[in-house]
């Protein structure tokens, strides 16, 4: 069965005879083809070459066209910084920097960087009329986050008609952006809006839901499937994003794969995810990636799941890992022999930290995939970043990237289950959400005077 047709399938709840795979390649595409991520991400060329090997060694079913989720605040006046090794990250927010939301303007399709996505598309979609097209958009919260930073919690409960406001204009961003990719021959358009993580289900419902039903209907009215993905330890929220009406919802390892799966069909939504984007596919081997792949597919089920990594993957990640995981979706026999196999353990070494901690200050350690792609880990760095300038060198703090081997030994040696996580001398005080300023600074003054 064609790509496409099996990811149909799966999106519309119906059994299929193999569970479809989609990897999320982003800028590892750029990898693939020796490039940076910023000379990958600002050219058509580029990433319809970067696709095209992707789609070559990875036999998908469906595949992003770009992932990059600034691509509508910059064609809205965000300032990025630009990287090698990941997708660029906001480091301005303007409107917080003198301009009102009167001041911005849903955004030209002739952008530069919006142009050169659904060029891309359609080159894509030409090239490859039976694979499944993802066109991915900014989530109207986290492009909201974007335009006006984390000021957005404190203005949800102080003003929440100027939250609205921002809301509905970001609503129309995306459905601009929607359009056009479905014009170009997407097939899902994928509302990616990690930042939904960071907040409860009244919240969800008073200030997400209403626009992201209004974009689900909008996408599938206009013929294409709909998908929401979010990433960070969202459980809280699953139920509520069922109620928006996607067709599909899609998470990272923070959640379990069996509870999403149990929420989201109840809802009659499908579901995709979990393969480990760090300590599997990034900083393990073949072997192991194939093991949590027949995993995710085990708990999966033919029933309403897309196999995929739980982001974007990571540029380093080897490209062995995920020719593994193709090569298992797609050999029934592969996968029993390896469900016949004992499993082999993860044998990750814990840190001494004797030499970690202060007498006289506080040391906070903050877990994150990585702050420099992960929007929610870039805030809630920013965050404590903040926080603890008022108090000089008595805090000292420190981000730790479980893309890396010393991320993932921290990570363990904490206790830390979920990311991203704030720990203050040792102590697990903050996961998944960031903190309103006033209560990290409360949280720090009060480890401050028990030194």
């Amino acid at each position: 069965m064609k790509g496409l047709e099996l990811i149909k399938k799966a999106m519309q709840l119906e059994e299929v005879e193999r569970i479809p795979w989609v990897p999320f390649v982003g800028s590892h595409a750029g990898e693939l083809l020796g490039m940076t991520a910023t000379e990958y991400l600002k050219s058509a060329d580029n990433i319809v070459k970067g696709v095209n090997k992707a789609i070559e060694l990875y036999n998908p079913d469906g595949i992003p066209v770009v992932f990059d989720l600034q691509i509508e605040a910059e064609a809205l006046g965000c300032k990025l910084a630009w990287a090698k090794d990941n997708p660029p990250a906001v480091v301005s927010h303007p409107l917080k920097e003198g301009k009102t939301l009167a001041d911005l303007k849903v955004p030209c399709n002739c952008s530069e960087r919006i142009a050169m996505s659904m060029e891309a598309t359609r080159r894509l979609r030409e090239q490859h009329p039976d694979l499944a097209l993802y066109g991915l958009i900014t989530g109207p919260f986290t492009l909201a986050l974007h335009l006006l930073g984390t000021d957005i919690f404190m203005d949800m409960m102080m003003n929440p008609d100027e939250v609205h406001k921002l809301m509905r204009f970001c609503t129309d961003v995306a459905k601009m952006m929607a359009g056009n990719y479905i014009e170009a021959g997407a097939d899902i358009v994928a509302m990616v809006d990690p930042m939904t993580s960071q907040i409860d289900p009244m919240s969800f419902e008073a200030f997400v839901t209403p626009y992201v039903t209004e974009l689900n209907e909008y996408i599938q009215g206009a013929g294409a499937l709909s998908s929401l993905f979010v990433c960070g330890n969202a459980k809280q929220n699953i139920e509520v994003m069922c109620k928006t009406k996607p067709n599909n919802i899609s998470i990272d390892e923070n959640i379990p794969l069996d509870f999403v799966r149990d929420v989201a069909l109840a809802n009659n939504v499908s579901f995709g995810g979990n393969i480990k984007l760090t300590v599997v596919l990034l900083m393990g081997d073949e072997e192991a990636s194939r093991r949590d792949a027949l995993e995710c597919m085990d708990i999966g089920g033919k029933k309403g799941f897309i196999l995929a990594p739980g982001c974007d993957l990571a540029m380093a990640t080897p490209k062995e890992n995920l020719v593994a995981v193709a090569e298992l979706v797609h050999d029934e026999r592969l996968q029993g022999e390896l469900r016949a196999s004992e499993a082999k353990a993860m044998n990750i070494e814990k840190l001494d930290l004797t030499n970690h901690w202060s007498k006289d200050k506080v040391v906070i350690d903050v877990i994150t995939l990585d702050s420099t792609s992960c929007a929610p880990c870039q805030y809630m760095f920013d965050a404590v970043i903040r926080a603890s300038a008022d108090f000089g060198d008595k805090v000292v703090y420190k981000e730790h990237k479980v893309k890396v081997e010393e991320g993932v030994q921290m990570m363990v040696t904490l206790g830390v289950s979920n990311i991203p996580t704030i720990v203050m001398d040792g102590k697990i005080e903050f996961v998944s959400q960031i903190p309103p300023l006033n209560e990290l600074k409360a949280k720090i003054q009060e480890h401050l005077d028990k030194k």
